[in-house]
């Protein structure tokens, strides 16, 4: 969501694998049945992530929820922007509703934005 766009939810959903040149936010791959997923973390935010969380494999029927925040600085003064950023990714298909539920796997990449 954004302020610009008074706060929309927005969301992009794929029924196969995302083309990984136009996705730069995700790394995914499948390989002997597993779909293995790398978030991106952008190298402008802060603070600086020097030791990232691996890949993470799911099965089939499997859903991940990978989340992490930063802020931005500002071009004037002490002013920053805050993002949080949220990828919920299922292997395979998927209820509506799946995502309001318990994630089979969590990542949380939350940091203390001092």
């Amino acid at each position: 969501m954004r302020e610009a766009e008074d706060f929309q939810p927005r969301s992009v959903a794929h029924d196969n694998m995302p083309d990984s040149s136009t996705d730069t936010g995700v790394l995914l791959r499948e390989v002997d049945g597993l779909l293995r997923v790398q978030l991106v973390a952008t190298p402008f935010g802060m603070p600086r992530r020097w030791r990232r969380p691996p890949a993470v494999r799911l099965a089939h029927g499997e859903w991940l929820r990978w989340q992490i925040n930063y802020r931005f600085p500002g071009s004037s003064g002490g002013e920053w922007t805050y993002r949080l950023d949220t990828l919920n990714i299922v292997h395979g298909p998927a209820r509506p509703d799946l995502f309001l539920g318990t994630p089979t796997r969590y990542v949380n990449e939350l940091a203390s934005l001092r």
